[in-house]
């Protein structure tokens, strides 16, 4: 008897159209975000998934990609939000450093700038997650709207960097579909929508 999250990237925003670094800062969804979003909806409709519960970053990105695909009740959490990179809100993506040897990621590097480590987000993300997987019952489903950077490191957690790097393609709506049973997450598949 498993229960199934649908783990969803926000739709695109200005800033992603415009290559600058958005983590805790927000910017407004595209046109083409809006759209992304509202094919998805239709995808679930077409394919008859409907949410048992619905969450959200508390992030305006994010809760309103999840108003697109749903008009049911949600909850924002805070513990959905985006990696805070710190000083580097808002600049230009080529300011981002490489992975740090041995992390798959950022590591700790934007620590020293007022932000957060991959382990601080990848440590909430999975609280967070678990919390609202072990809250529901067998067979139901949950859709979460979060961000990029910061399912990424909830995936390092449960996934070989290989099939992270193999299956995962983490574009805007882009929905990674998860079982969990047993306190353990379980990777299904990739859902692209745009």
């Amino acid at each position: 008897m498993v229960k199934t999250l649908y783990l969803m990237r926000h739709g695109q925003t200005l800033f992603n159209q415009l290559h600058l670094i958005q983590g805790a800062c927000d910017s407004p969804l595209t046109s083409e975000g809006i759209e992304s979003a509202e094919k998805a909806s239709a995808y679930f409709e077409s394919v008859g998934i409907s949410f048992d519960y619905a969450y959200s970053s508390t992030q305006e990105r994010a809760s309103d990609t999840l108003e697109l695909i749903t008009k049911q009740p949600y909850q924002r959490l805070k513990g959905l939000k985006e990696w805070n990179f710190g000083v580097f809100e808002g600049q230009p993506e080529f300011l981002n450093p490489h992975n740090q040897p041995g992390r798959n990621s950022y590591g700790d590097f934007f620590v020293q700038f007022q932000g957060e480590s991959d382990y601080q987000v990848q440590d909430r993300m999975n609280k967070t997650l678990t919390e609202i997987m072990e809250q529901i019952k067998p067979n139901q489903n949950v859709l979460a709207v979060s961000h990029g950077g910061a399912i990424y490191a909830f995936l390092l957690k449960w996934l070989d960097i290989e099939v992270i790097r193999e299956k995962v393609s983490l574009h805007n709506c882009a929905v990674v579909k998860l079982t969990f049973d047993d306190g353990k997450f379980n990777f299904e598949e990739v859902i692209q929508n745009n």
